[in-house]
């Protein structure tokens, strides 16, 4: 059935078949009694405690997918156990031109350029705070493409305290290859600045009496193995709560997509099946250098895949680009088939 309504959502653009797919989901679940049996068909109880949080189970929505938090409540039904929304960056901005979001079907993936689209920190913490789903939820936040590296660190602090009261978990993202320098901000100084000012902001709110909320940080998957290294020193430095293996690739290699229309496309991150491996060497990788939390994301096509990342030392995993191509299915049987270790 999922494959029937895959075929006709690529009859539309990507970016458009996610709208429309969204938009026509929030209309069918106010249909009474609608929701109650899609809810019936896809409730994935499979309870996963990580980082001091009850997670209803352990697949997640990698962010990217419901950037301003408009769905919290669709992905719910569908069965994910947690939902990261965002990248979040302080003030509101477009991205980058459409198209910005592209299929390579022969490969099972996809390439976007988005460039942190979003309707800024303001209107996604109002609509955070009237959310009634109880998921975990969180808030992967970035820098305004036009604020300068040497300034980021405050477009990191305005976002982290402004969706403190809202947010169960943060995300650092400094990964994406689609803001222009970002990934600069993946050196060993720069990722101590913005850290430890996060952490310094976590400790003041904590003397007022708030909760402590976990700090994670995403990566790139084309961090070389010194660079790796250097995350990781970061990270036993800085105490971080978790990191996030990994964002999207700028790699092109042994694709089944032509040559012709990967040039055409042009620019941005590549997920999906071509990075399922990529994903799992480097999570391998960072289990043994540390035992630091991490939840996965990369390349999860199917439940198999979402195993060996456990296997390779994962704690939790996220779908994005496994999603568009498998459907909620695919969230049930990872929910209840993987074995934690």
């Amino acid at each position: 059935m999922y494959s029937i309504l895959l075929r006709l959502l690529f009859i539309l653009s990507a970016e458009s078949a996610h709208w429309f797919t969204m938009q026509f989901m929030r209309i069918v679940l106010y249909i009474p009694g609608v929701k109650k049996i899609v809810q019936t068909i896809y409730r994935n109880e499979n309870p996963v405690t990580f980082l001091g949080l009850k997670f209803k189970n352990g697949v997640g929505v990698a962010a990217g997918f419901d950037k301003n938090a408009d769905y919290l409540e669709i992905l719910e039904t569908l069965g994910f156990g947690f939902i990261e929304i965002g990248t979040v960056t302080p003030k509101p901005q477009f991205g980058n031109d459409k198209p910005r979001l592209f299929r390579c079907v022969k490969d099972r993936a996809l390439i976007n350029r988005m460039g942190f689209n979003n309707e800024g920190v303001d209107v996604v913490f109002e609509r955070l705070r009237k959310r009634t789903t109880k998921l975990i939820i969180g808030g992967n936040i970035g820098k305004n493409k036009l604020t300068p590296n040497d300034e980021a660190v405050n477009d990191y602090a305005i976002c982290f305290e402004k969706l403190y009261e809202v947010c169960d978990y943060f995300v650092i993202n400094v990964s994406s290859p689609n803001t222009p320098g970002l990934r600069a901000l993946q050196d060993k100084n720069e990722l101590l600045k913005i850290i430890t000012k996060l952490m310094s902001l976590r400790e003041s709110f904590m003397l007022l009496g708030k909760t402590q909320k976990p700090i994670l940080l995403k990566i790139a998957p084309d961090l070389t193995t010194e660079q790796l290294d250097e995350v990781v020193d970061v990270v036993h430095q800085t105490k971080l709560d978790g990191l996030i293996a990994t964002n999207t690739t700028i790699e092109r290699e042994n694709l089944k997509t032509s040559a012709a229309k990967i040039t055409s496309i042009g620019a941005g991150g590549l997920s999906g099946a071509p990075l399922t491996q990529k994903s799992t060497e480097i999570i391998k990788y960072l289990r043994l250098k540390t035992p630091i939390p991490i939840i996965a994301n990369g390349g999860i096509m199917t439940k198999e895949d979402a195993q060996q990342k456990i296997d390779a030392g994962a704690n939790l995993v996220q779908l994005y680009t496994g999603f568009i191509y498998g459907g909620p299915a695919l969230v049930r049987q990872i929910a209840m088939s993987i074995k934690m270790k």
